[in-house]
């Protein structure tokens, strides 16, 4: 049969078999037009096929989706870039890929960590970074150095016992956050300014209100782990990020808000780069984010006098700040308080000490689950000396432990064989009586007249119907044949293939539902021919 493919402005015919593969036509394609195909680490280059608005598959025969006589088919050539490198996250195990230039393999390890931060949300001090044979990687290094190639997955790393905790921040679950909580003072501060960034980057209102009543702000930066406070020269520099950072880039409007109503250094707050709340949301488009800060920017605050523009409060609130803090330090030393690391913490310094970054889970890295403490029970007895109480002023209590409960006997043995004689007769009646109510019952339902053969007579439905048959009946009827050896059920294989042939947007439902049953027809075919593929199952795509 001859169909027609439109390709770029141009509208050729070919001749074709009814029988003929997707992917022969393809080739057919491919050869006619000359097209250059091609597939390498970076991406692929193929065809498309378009058909009633539905994207064929190779594995597809023309008569199977309904293509006939003079058909028209669109064709496609399609891009398709792969991944620089993977990143597997030992938190939530999911694979994040990542979709940047490659310029990306020429740059530091801290250039990577800032777009997975971007991807997962994670701030870049509760988590590293690992080749596939488990090498760490510093932030200072180049990823060259490392021989990280096209398309290699790496692996993301978090502190021993914080997997259960982050993993509760993702979700925005608040009470698996409060339970995976550190008992350390400072680990603990720590761990509340990571589950608000977190908070603030997903949207997660419930656990954004906890944070802040912790006593969390938003323009306070999340910082690092207690254990590499003294490793200021290698620490990378989004450790100044703070909460309303992670929802502006996010997008994260009702986070802003909250923010913003909990504090309005929030608007002035600037990263490591310079960048406002403001320029982060202009910066990642987000338009709602920018008009909101906008105008909180340029409204007034109004006092019982007199009104004065929003940055010239931030600058008074600002210089209040940093008064107190600066009066607090000063009295801090006179006090003789010694800030930093004492005898006896643990320091963590890259390439020295030993990694505690392994993603370890809560009871692996060592900690006890704080709902499954064990009490115990005191003493039955009191302890004894020479037989007796050793407190002579304790009550003395049997021990019911030795002892057996005797109930007396209610009457003599004449009493008791007779009693046991009625039992057994009343018994003999009971079972007796049983039986014949039981036979009367059966005897109820048989039939009193035999009933004639089932007749095998084909009846001729009326030419009309009272009412349009349902879609979930239509289903069952045309698609059940084929079902039967396909491993799902006659329903769940009606919906499949029907949701398959719902894709041609173009056809009417009625000829949707033939191209279903022509897919379901042949998914049988093909199990007969090959053995043992499901209707769910395609062959791979092959690449041209």
């Amino acid at each position: 049969m001859r169909i027609f493919i439109s390709f770029e402005g141009s509208f050729e015919p070919f001749d074709v078999s009814a029988d003929e593969t997707v992917e022969a036509v393809k080739l057919m394609i491919k050869d006619y037009f000359h097209i250059p195909l091609s597939e390498d680490k970076q991406g692929r280059r193929y065809l498309e096929l378009m058909y009633a608005g539905a994207a064929l598959k190779d594995s597809w025969s023309l008569a199977d989706v309904g293509i006939s006589f003079c058909s028209t088919l669109k064709c496609f050539v399609k891009e398709e870039d792969k991944p620089i490198l993977c990143v597997f996250n030992g938190v939530t195990q999911e694979t994040m890929p990542i979709m940047e230039g490659m310029s990306l393999l020429g740059k530091k390890v801290s250039d990577l960590r800032t777009l997975v931060t971007l991807r997962c949300g994670l701030p870049v001090s509760v988590y590293c970074l690992r080749t596939p044979k488990g090498l760490e990687m510093y932030d200072c290094n180049p990823l060259q150095d490392y021989q990280i190639n096209i398309g290699t997955t790496l692996r993301l790393d978090v502190w021993d016992g914080w997997k259960e905790f982050l993993m509760g921040c993702v979700l925005g679950q608040k009470l698996k956050v409060q339970r995976y909580l550190s008992t350390e003072g400072p680990i603990l501060k720590y761990q509340k300014r990571v589950a608000l960034y977190i908070a603030a980057f997903y949207g997660y209102v419930e656990l954004t209100e906890w944070a802040l009543k912790q006593g969390v702000r938003p323009h306070e930066a999340v910082g690092v782990h207690p254990y590499r406070a003294w490793c200021q020269e290698a620490l990378h520099a989004d450790i100044s990020k703070c909460p309303i950072h992670a929802a502006a880039e996010a997008g994260q409007l009702l986070i802003l808000k909250a923010f913003v109503n909990c504090s309005v250094l929030s608007l002035e707050c600037k990263n490591a780069a310079g960048q406002t709340p403001l320029n982060i949301a202009f910066k990642h488009k987000h338009k709602d984010c920018v008009l909101y800060l906008l105008s909180k920017m340029w409204s007034t605050v109004s006092f019982l006098k007199i009104s004065v523009p929003m940055r010239v409060y931030i600058k008074i609130k600002q210089w209040i700040h940093r008064a107190k803090s600066h009066n607090l330090h000063k009295s801090q030393l006179c006090g003789a308080r010694v800030f930093g690391a004492k005898v006896g913490d643990t320091v963590m310094v890259d390439g020295f000490s030993k990694s505690k970054m392994n993603s370890k889970s809560w009871h692996k890295a060592g900690n006890r689950d704080p709902q499954s403490t064990t009490r115990k029970l005191p003493p039955l007895r009191e302890p004894t000396t020479n037989g007796k109480p050793s407190n002579p002023l304790a009550i003395s209590q049997p021990d019911t432990r030795e002892q057996t409960l005797k109930f007396p006997s209610v009457v003599d043995a004449n009493t008791s064989s007779e009693l046991q004689g009625h039992q057994r007769q009343n018994q003999k009646k009971f079972t007796a009586t049983s039986r014949i109510k039981q036979k009367l019952t059966k005897n109820t339902y048989l039939p009193q007249v035999p009933l004639p053969p089932v007749s095998r007579v084909g009846y001729s439905h009326p030419s009309f119907y009272y009412a349009t048959p349902s879609a979930d009946f239509l289903l069952r009827s045309s698609l059940a044949p084929f079902s039967e050896h396909s491993g799902k059920t006659p329903r769940e294989n009606a919906i499949y293939c029907l949701a398959m042939a719902s894709a041609f947007k173009e056809k009417p439902w009625l000829q949707q539902l033939g191209i279903a049953r022509m897919l379901a027809k042949k998914s049988i075919s093909n199990l007969t021919i090959r053995g043992g593929l499901t209707a769910c199952e395609n062959p791979p795509e092959i690449v041209l």
